[in-house]
């Protein structure tokens, strides 16, 4: 299965991340993050896959983010209930966002991204 690569095409990390891609000759599913957001399924799923916590699944430079006062009221929050905020808008994700079969790489560092090769 070729990776998913999940983007919001104004963000200047996701234009970074996909010239990467394009450079590296891999093969990708391109997947608008604002106009298909992840779901709740799909966040339990990739969370663990990640290895990081929900925490890091959160794009806290974000205007969303920021409007809702997310930095305070988080940690008050259950992990399912931070998971179902996160799958209300794709805005709140932290981008891009990677995801195969085996692993999900949460933003864009070029030395972690070397294992999509």
């Amino acid at each position: 299965m070729k990776p998913v690569f999940l983007q919001y095409p104004a963000c200047s990390t996701c234009q970074k991340a996909k010239k990467w891609l394009t450079e590296n000759k891999i093969e990708f599913t391109n997947r608008l993050i604002v106009e298909d957001n992840p779901t709740v399924e799909e966040l339990k799923a990739w969370i663990p896959r990640s290895g990081l916590p929900v925490k890091k699944f959160f794009n806290t430079s974000g205007m969303v983010y920021k409007e809702l006062n997310l930095k305070d009221k988080l940690p008050g929050m259950s992990e399912d209930e931070q998971i179902e905020l996160l799958a209300t808008n794709g805005k709140l994700v932290k981008r891009p966002l990677v995801v195969t079969d085996s692993f999900v790489l949460v933003g864009f560092k070029p030395e972690e991204w070397e294992k999509l090769k």
